[in-house]
């Protein structure tokens, strides 16, 4: 099977790699070309446009940023959509709007084309070690037809409903997530202001309810207050304006999320949008008097 992977940045690039490693023919494309050339030792070819990645391929994969980006990626000038024939399956790995991903999966079946939305959870280390939990939205036969590839980028893969659903599954996750790295933030602080050991803290709770995969993952980051990438800030940020719009859509009132979303525009603004996601503990470093 030949897979197109359109979108090499930290998360694409990792996942191209272990769907090249697990034995499938690759045709990548970027929008700077160039961007992974250690894809070219592991067998990959190289396409100019999107259309021609797709003509080559049996699957496509969409890795990119946000919805606009999708959008162009499929149906701008030499797009997926151009280039893909009847039959052809495409699986959007980015994080994008629920609403968006319907319309374009409508787009695309006048076509004949099938689209899986599929984003991910487990940062840059899962896209690494090809342990990602996906999340998938779209036609459950299409996804049996690619489940070979997908499983060689992730461990977990749920069908998580009709065209939409994996994208909101998504954002349950990245509203989930914030709450997590908020309260796992203003526990060490608190510790901190309160002349704790905070490495003996996190030993101790961590035994109890308190455990979490922030906790055990990203305090470190937290007390050292260095915050080196695994999952961008400013990609979170957008990825919680995708749940916010959902809830508004939805009548739903997520108030810690709005918090989040509030204290991430400000690192944002303040030039840590770069930075991993954990430097939330950053914005209540400062807010309680410790260096942030």
């Amino acid at each position: 099977m030949t897979v197109a992977f359109l979108g090499l940045g930290t998360m694409g690039a990792a996942m191209a790699a272990n769907v090249a490693r697990a034995g499938f023919r690759l045709v990548m494309w970027n929008r700077t070309p160039g961007r992974a050339p250690e894809l070219l030792d592991l067998g990959a070819s190289e396409a100019t446009t999107p259309a021609e990645a797709v003509r080559s391929g049996d699957v496509a994969i969409v890795c990119v940023s946000d919805t606009p980006d999708v959008e162009a990626v499929l149906f701008g000038p030499s797009g997926a959509a151009e280039g893909a024939a009847a039959g052809t399956v495409i699986v959007d790995m980015s994080t994008i709007s629920p609403s968006a991903t319907r319309g374009f999966a409508a787009r695309l079946a006048a076509k004949g084309v099938t689209l899986l939305d599929a984003p991910v959870s487990g940062g840059s280390e899962g896209a690494r070690n090809g342990t990602l939990t996906i999340f998938v939205g779209g036609d459950a036969a299409a996804l049996d037809r690619v489940r070979p590839v997908l499983a060689a980028m992730g461990t977990t893969i749920t069908h998580c409903g009709p065209s939409g659903a994996g994208q909101a599954v998504k954002a349950v996750n990245q509203v989930i997530i914030a709450g997590a790295y908020l309260g796992v933030a203003e526990g060490l602080v608190l510790a901190m202001k309160a002349g704790l050991d905070p490495n003996l803290a996190v030993a101790a709770l961590s035994g109890g309810a308190a455990q979490s995969w922030v906790l055990a993952n990203r305090s470190e980051r937290m007390i050292a207050n260095e915050y080196p990438l695994g999952f961008r800030t400013a990609l979170h940020l957008k990825d919680l304006r995708i749940a916010l719009d959902l809830a508004t859509e939805l009548g739903a009132e997520l108030p810690v999320t709005r918090l989040a979303a509030g204290l991430e525009e400000e690192l944002v603004a303040g030039g840590h949008g770069d930075e991993d996601v954990s430097n939330l503990a950053r914005a209540i470093r400062s807010r309680s008097g410790l260096p942030g």
